[in-house]
């Protein structure tokens, strides 16, 4: 499980979150406009997708304004891009496993950008359903230590339908059902404790653990990923050693 967080807490040391809250904006608007158009409506309460895309929307505190005209623009009130939604999927170094989510106005573009970027650092796009076995859709919730003790936050988690606290070294890390993620975010929230991250992710059954120049080379094809501007979203299966990083 460790893997997952371990990207998540890699990027907040670099202080690469703060200076991509940007992007995650824009990949925000993007989810809420696609999920508004395919998912059944802009009313969140017949539509999943969109409430989870909402969830996260408030979770990075987006303003409402945001959200509101990125619905109008899905259902067509409000005049907008037509994205397409894609998935690739590839190897990194040392085998690992990647999952590239795109929405993209440019299919060619999108898929050129991508292939470059993986056969520049060392992977290769594969099939679909090469990887994608390997990966479960969950509600990742990240808790700084000094923000609350185990026992007060795993009754309130578990309470809300959180399914797992895990103890991750210098944060507690909470997974849920996607469905549950609104309702546990809400719960932390009354009581007044703020996530370090909150999202809604992939989460794979096993992890590839990379050392050295294949662990820096990895990170590389990480990044280069996630700064493509079609990206919506990027999981792998990457384990390595933060002090290697640090």
């Amino acid at each position: 499980m460790s893997g997952h967080s371990k990207w998540a807490t890699i990027k907040h040391k670099k202080g690469a979150l703060d200076a991509k809250r940007g992007k995650i904006f824009t990949r925000l608007i993007k989810e809420i406009t696609i999920a508004a158009k395919t998912g059944g409506g802009g009313d969140p309460d017949g539509n999943p997708r969109l409430r989870t895309a909402i969830a996260a929307a408030k979770a990075e505190n987006m303003p409402a304004d945001n959200i509101k005209r990125a619905i109008q623009r899905g259902t067509g009130e409000l005049e907008g891009v037509s994205y397409e939604e894609i998935t690739y999927e590839g190897y990194g170094p040392g085998g690992v496993a990647l999952i590239v989510e795109v929405l993209t106005d440019n299919k060619n573009r999108a898929v050129s950008e991508i292939r470059h970027a993986f056969s520049k650092n060392g992977g290769n796009l594969g099939a679909e359903g090469a990887v994608a076995w390997m990966f479960t859709k969950k509600g990742v919730i990240s808790i700084a230590k000094d923000a609350a003790g185990e026992d007060k936050l795993t009754e309130i988690v578990l309470e809300a339908g959180a399914e797992d606290l895990n103890d991750e070294g210098e944060s507690w890390e909470i997974l849920c059902d996607p469905k549950d993620f609104e309702a546990v975010t809400d719960a932390l929230k009354a009581a007044k404790i703020t996530p370090e991250h909150a999202e809604v992710t992939k989460i794979a059954s096993t992890y590839t653990k990379l050392e050295g120049s294949q662990a820096n080379a990895m990170i590389r094809l990480l990044e280069t990923l996630e700064d493509l501007d079609d990206t919506q979203n990027v999981y792998s299966n990457f384990d390595m050693d933060e002090a290697a990083v640090a």
